[in-house]
């Protein structure tokens, strides 16, 4: 998303982008973010047959910071969460539960510029480390500093719990940044006004709530917009960016059962116990729904455990530091005889001519 900075249209009027064509990265969000949705869905009580419906948000696929899951997974989080915790002070509770550092490379991207409004101007390129591009992050900054977002929630009810936490996300870390009690000058919401809104004021710190608003969006003043940063690190904050560079660029979006599927077994061949039970648990499926699911995607649990076992055979005969036999044992082959044969009939080749001609 470009850098609008200072001067930019006010969010309340701003109107959406829509990009020409959609990078696959455009539309997932990160791991960090689901993990936090998804642990305060648990905690609402949303049960587990009803979370085992939401794609990729299994142990293995939430395990890596290079995973993106499908937007539609946190918006189906979000849906979960807003049936079983109705009305406001939902959102809040997910602000509440993420300390600084939840969201790892945003949440120090946000808190170590210059000031405030100097660290959400040179996150904001940044903003899909968090989530998908068109769930909209607008600046205005022309004296007092106002922050909105826009979620592509279709229901009124989702859309009101997601951009509550929003903006008492941005409200929590302007107070962990600059050390101060930050009081908004205003807070807007684009739905009706609760019957009870007591949990906001409250969370906000502020009676100067408006409702049925144009945009949703937090205001702060120009003296905590500009008060320097105590977390302050001109160094840091380069690091920051690149390392956000490295992210988005290697980042591999799980955009089907299979990809996730995948991320399992080869996390299970690493951890030496592959089994189809063992990829069923990680998934939190049955071993019989694990094994229709994959005929439904035209394949089988031993074709797929193959291609992981022959991709991850490639890159350690590929790096050259392990004999034959240690990566037949890794891979869960009783020998290295078993893991040639197995090769041979992979590449129609042997172990040993990979490491001399190089990786396939």
């Amino acid at each position: 998303m470009a850098d609008r900075g200072a001067g930019v249209d006010d969010p309340r009027t701003a109107q959406r982008s829509v990009p020409l064509a959609l990078d696959p990265l455009d539309e997932t969000a990160s791991t960090h973010l689901i993990r936090l949705v998804l642990a305060q869905a648990r905690r609402a009580g949303v049960g587990a047959e009803q979370l085992a419906t939401v794609h990729g948000i299994d142990a293995a696929a939430l395990a890596g910071e290079l995973n993106r899951i499908p937007l539609r997974s946190l918006i189906r989080l979000w849906e979960l969460l807003a049936a079983a915790r109705p009305g406001p002070g939902g959102g809040i509770a997910v602000a509440d539960a993420a300390p600084l550092g939840t969201l790892t490379t945003w949440d120090y991207l946000v808190t170590t510029g210059s000031t405030l409004a100097d660290a959400l101007r040179s996150a904001q390129p940044y903003h899909r480390l968090v989530t998908a591009a068109a769930e909209g992050f607008d600046l205005h900054h022309d004296g007092d500093l106002t922050v909105g977002f826009r979620t592509t929630a279709g229901d009124p009810a989702v859309a009101a719990m997601v951009n509550e936490y929003v903006l008492a996300y941005y409200l929590r870390r302007a107070r962990e940044a600059t050390g101060r009690a930050v009081i908004p000058t205003s807070v807007t919401f684009g739905h009706a006004a609760p019957r009870d809104h007591t949990a906001l004021t409250d969370a906000f710190g502020t009676d100067r709530i408006e409702f049925d608003a144009p945009a949703d969006t937090i205001t702060f003043n120009a003296a905590d917009a500009t008060a320097p940063l105590s977390r302050a690190d001109p160094l840091l904050a380069d690091l920051l960016r690149s390392h956000a560079d490295l992210v988005l660029a290697t980042a591999r979006p799980i955009t089907g059962p299979l990809d996730a599927f995948r991320i399992a077994v080869a996390a299970a061949v690493a951890d030496g116990d592959a089994s189809l039970a063992a990829i069923a648990r990680r998934l939190a499926v049955s071993p019989r729904t694990l094994q229709r699911q994959l005929s439904e995607q035209g394949t089988t649990w031993r074709h797929e455990f193959d291609l992981v076992r022959y991709e991850q055979a490639k890159t350690l005969l590929g790096e050259g530091r392990l004999t034959t036999a240690a990566i037949a044992g890794r891979l869960g082959f009783t020998d290295d005889r078993a893991l040639r044969k197995a090769f041979q009939r992979w590449a129609g080749s042997s172990p040993s001519q990979l490491r001399t001609s190089g990786p396939l």
